[in-house]
């Protein structure tokens, strides 16, 4: 066997959500990785990878490959940071809810003999279903506006990563 003819590769797994597989095996493809198999793991996908040892620029390729990661994982806070907020609310807003509810419940039926106990009862029992019926409301109106605030980082990221990927298959390219 002629040693040309050998290649040694270097491996790596990374993990990845099952929605955003492709967009990791494009990542890491940009740095001359090569996908070789993938399992379900928890919470998603496990992405086997190879890349020739002797890949040229292999210093400047994992020093952008590390770049790249920074950038996808400040992406992916970015994101998340889109709704995080606005559920938190949501929560506390529905747990309020669900307590004044259960409040006017309570107060119309344990006082059965005072009609005017029973009455608030109802009332403040029908604010509680109202305040539940506006929580969802309250939560797209929340994470709208939190949308709408990260748009600008988000593109800016995105950006940022596109010409993070460039940059490593211009350097793939340069053999």
């Amino acid at each position: 066997m002629n040693d040309r003819d050998f290649i040694a590769y270097e491996y790596r797994s990374v993990s990845a959500k099952a929605e955003d597989k492709a967009r990791t095996a494009d990542m890491y493809e940009a740095f001359g990785w090569e996908v070789t198999g993938e399992t379900a793991g928890a919470g998603g996908v496990i992405l086997s990878m190879r890349r020739d040892r002797r890949t040229e620029h292999k210093q400047e390729l994992t020093r952008l490959e590390r770049k790249a990661e920074e950038q996808a994982a400040a992406l992916r806070r970015l994101k998340a940071s889109q709704t995080s907020g606005a559920r938190v609310s949501a929560y506390i807003f529905g747990v309020i809810a669900a307590l004044v509810l259960g409040g006017g419940m309570a107060l119309a039926m344990t006082l059965s003999g005072n009609t005017a106990a029973f009455v608030a009862g109802i009332t403040v029992g029908c604010v509680g279903i109202v305040m539940c019926a506006v929580t969802y409301p309250i939560y797209r109106k929340l994470a709208d506006g939190a949308t709408k605030r990260t748009l600008p980082a988000i593109d800016d990221g995105e950006e940022k990563l596109a010409n993070l990927l460039e940059q490593g298959d211009e350097l793939l390219r340069m053999r």
